[in-house]
């Protein structure tokens, strides 16, 4: 009989680390793996919801151009 060999382990969305899936967190925004220690620097989100985030896309929504009159 072969000898079951189980790998629970989960590569973290922050810093890239192979960690248990048991010692992590969901990021806040999509719900991806971050593992223990990211989460104890205070990392909460992934790097793609990080850069999402951080991203202008959007930016001036709040103040469009002023209209011209001809």
């Amino acid at each position: 009989m072969s000898k079951l060999q189980e790998h629970d382990a989960m590569i973290c969305r922050s810093c890239g680390n192979e960690e248990r899936a048991s010692e992590g967190y969901p990021c806040v925004d999509c719900g991806t793996f971050i593992c223990q220690m990211c989460d104890m620097r205070g990392i909460t989100r992934c790097r793609a919801c990080e850069a999402k985030r951080e991203s202008p896309v959007g930016a001036g929504r709040d103040n469009p151009p002023p209209k011209t009159t001809r």
